[in-house]
Parts: structure tokens; sequence; C-alpha cells
């Protein structure tokens, strides 16, 4: 049985941790799947790559407006997906290399199987290859074994067949038509890619709206601009799933009764949960919340004495930026345990990858009420700067919300054209306190630039 000074289990932004600084540690990896974790193989880079070329193939479909008329000839899927991966997985496998053989890593034991606690700091890992487990104890670990798809309980799902974000993009060829449950960023996001490429798209939602954890107004607004894009089938519960002579059908329970959707393959985008059930980290005393995300404090480390845990597996944000945050703390405060620091979780950004893009930090205006916190909102579209003239946006726009009394920005909300770029400012406000007044007149705004757009909207802010 052996022992380690540090065990870590997932090579996502775990794998970061094992800088220079541990190489007189004894140390250990575990990693059931592929180097990487979400990000680097299923997650943010190979999704935004796909969203980059659904937006350079969209371009035909509104170029007209312009006096520009543009044809897609063509998208060729196999070069799309292989361009991609071709990149992606020897980034993964360069990374296992190097961990297992590298000199750098003489002190660093690398174990490819499953992970599962099996007493206080004992973990017992399986092979896939049939060689007998092995169990490892260690003064230290850190949890960062990610998260991974629900699968919903609709009958007859598995004998049909399905796909994940895990596997939906290493498809072999482009379908027809795709039917896609769910309604969140997942969802949104493959929607735009496939429909792009000229995929039939269909998006059934248990809910009455799409996105429906971001502000209510730009859920709204991105609800009604994608129903004038795909097929959106929103109240809807899905009673069975089941294979037909062309391909696949989901048997639908809504406002108007029965009704079926028919498409080549199904698409499930119905949320992740974090794999903290298949650790069983409850067997070394490790708790979890209702949703089953690991227990931390602020320190980012567990109700037991060293072991740690960061990203999907423990933070409901579930955002590899938080994850990378999370990682330099858990390291900080492995090496230096007598000063450490606590992760800042205040002002956290997300983005949704689609068309039009969504991006939002801080409070929204229902959590506001929810909290009973004072506000005031400011407001400013893209038709009304010249940029938005240029592009001829009419549906996107830009919400704020700011203390009343000291002009704090309490939180950001934008629909439109590079949403996940124009924020940016917005954060860096909140994080360094700048209130909206100071930060409108206070400094120059390009113009006639995007981010006049969030000039405008904090000069709409009723402020006294």
């Amino acid at each position: 049985m052996p022992h380690y000074d540090l065990v870590i289990v997932g090579t996502g932004s775990g794998n970061s941790i094992l800088g220079p600084q541990f190489a007189d540690w004894k140390t250990a990896i575990v990693e059931k799947g592929t180097f990487g974790g979400t990000c680097l193989n299923v997650g943010c880079i190979p999704t935004k790559m796909f969203v980059y070329a659904a937006d350079v193939a969209a371009t035909p479909s509104h170029s007209s407006r312009y006096g520009v008329d543009e044809e897609l000839k063509g998208v060729r899927w196999p070069d799309v997906r292989d361009r991609i991966f071709g990149r992606i997985d020897p980034i993964a496998a360069g990374g296992a290399e190097y961990r297992k053989h590298h000199e750098d890593n003489k002190n660093v034991d690398v174990y490819t199987g499953e992970g599962r606690f099996t007493g206080m700091k004992e973990l017992r890992v399986s092979f896939a290859d049939g060689r007998p487990d092995e169990v490892l104890t260690a003064d230290r670990f850190v949890l960062a074994a990610g998260g991974r798809p629900v699968i919903p309980d609709v009958p007859g799902l598995e004998e049909t067949g399905y796909h994940t974000s895990d596997t939906v993009m290493r498809l072999d060829e482009l379908p027809r038509r795709i039917v896609i449950i769910g309604g969140g960023y997942i969802a949104a996001e493959f929607a735009h890619v496939f429909a792009s490429f000229g995929v039939e798209v269909t998006i059934v939602g248990r809910s009455g709206a799409l996105l429906r954890s971001e502000d209510e107004e730009v859920s709204a607004r991105f609800t009604e601009l994608a129903a004038e894009r795909y097929d959106v089938r929103l109240d809807r519960k899905t009673t069975r799933a089941r294979k037909t002579a062309s391909g696949v059908a989901l048997d639908l329970e809504g406002p108007q009764g029965a009704e079926t959707v028919e498409a080549d393959l199904i698409l499930v985008a119905t949320g992740r949960t974090p794999n903290s059930d298949r650790l069983d980290v409850a067997a070394t005393g490790v708790t979890t919340m209702d949703s089953g995300h690991v227990v931390v404090d602020d320190y980012q480390q567990t109700v037991v004495e060293g072991i740690y845990a960061l990203g999907d597996l423990s933070s409901p944000h579930e955002l590899k930026h938080v994850a990378n945050h999370e990682s330099r703390v858990v390291q900080h405060n492995l090496l230096h345990p007598d000063e450490r620091v606590e992760a800042d979780h205040r002002f956290v950004p997300h983005a949704v990858f689609t068309a039009p893009q969504v991006a939002s930090v801080g409070l929204t205006e229902q959590k506001a009420r929810a909290k009973g916190v004072s506000y005031v909102v400011g407001k400013q579209d893209y038709a009304g700067i010249a940029y938005g003239w240029a592009m001829e946006d009419t549906t996107g726009f830009a919400k704020l919300l700011a203390d009343p009394a000291t002009g704090q920005l309490l939180g950001a909300h934008i629909i439109g054209p590079q949403a996940s770029s124009v924020i940016q400012p917005l954060i860096q406000a909140m994080s360094f306190g700048l209130d909206a007044r100071a930060m409108a007149r206070g400094q120059y705004w390009i113009h006639p630039a995007m981010p006049e757009l969030i000039e405008n909207a904090l000069l709409n802010l009723p402020l006294d």
C-alpha cells in the first residue's frame, strides 16, 4: 500500500497544481479518463472552436442586411471536427506523457484508473485493463474529479440511444435533424453550432423559457430569438424515446396535449452532476451538498483536514476560470499551510457562446428582489450605439444593476455580439470597487467602438 505526500484525483485544473515547488514531494495523480479534464477534451475549448466555425458558417444567413449577398456552399464536417481534435488530442496525450515520463516528474506516479475511497485518506484505484486494484494512502488529497452529464429518466432513452456533449462533437457525419433535450447553455451552444451547419434543430424544454438562470429579460429575449431560428418546444414533458424507421422520436406532453418530434439523433443537454458519488467521498469523511458538490471552506479544504477539493466537483459555478483560480489557491495552501489564502468567489462571470452571445456577472434582477437588495437599473440597446448601427443589431442590449446609494455595480447582463468580451470592464469595475459614475466619466471610451454600449448603460443608471 504506497503512501504519498499528496494524491491528486483528476487531471483538469488539478494537474496544474504540480509545479516545480513540489519536486521533493512524493506525489500520485489518478485519472480514469483522458488527461486534461472536461475543458480541454469535451468542454470549453472544443465547443468554442466549433462555435467559431458556426459563426463563420452563419454569416451568409444575415449578410444581405448589409447589401452583401453570400451563399454557404457547404460544411465539411470531418474537416471541422478534425481541425479541432487534431489539435486537442495531442495536447491531452502530451500532458499524460509529460507526467508519466519526463524527468521533472520523477517523484510523480500516474495511475490510469478509477479511484474510490474505501477509508479515511485511503483510495482504491481500479484499472480497466484487468490489473489488480491498488490502494493508495496519503497525508493530503486534492479532489478535482469534475463532473459528468446528467441523463434524464426518460423511458426508452437508453434503448433508443443518445449523445451528450461528451460524444456529439465526434460524430462521423452531420445529421439532417437533431432534437436537443434541455434549455440551458449546452443546449443553446450546440443548437447554434448544428443549425449554422444546416441541421434542422428542435429544442425540447421542461420550463417556459431558455437560459432561465440568466436575468429574466435576457432569458426572455434569447427565448424569443431562438424560437425564430429553431423549432422550440417549451413546457414539454418527454414521456418516451423510441427508434423509428428513419431515426429516433421523442413523444412529448405539452400545453396542446401529446405530440411527437422525429430526428436522426438525440442530444441530451440537461445539465451536469459532480463525480463525488463515483469517488465515494463519504468513505473518507468528506461531506457533500444536496447537489452532490463537495463541501469546502474558504480555503478550498473539505471538512477533513488535508483533503482539498476544487473545480466542478465542489463548485456550483462549474466554470474553468473558477477551477483555475481554485487550483492556485489550493497550490498555495498546500505549500504554505500556516499562511493560507482564501478563494475569491465574489464576482464570478460566465458567458454562453451561442447566437447571440450572452454574458453575466453578479446579481440578476430576480435574485436582487429575492434577497431584498436595493438596486437601480440602467440599460442600453446595441441599436442605440454607432457600432450597433454598423451591425444592424436590433435585439441586443446591456442591463446593469447598481446600488442607488453608492453607485457600486451589483450585476451586469449582456445579450448581443461579443458579449463575452464587452462585459470584461464591468467585471473589473466590480472586482476593484469602481463606482458607475467614476467608471463612465473617469476614462475615455473609444468612439465608435462596441464598449460604448457599456458607457451608455452606466450613464443610464438613475443615480444621484
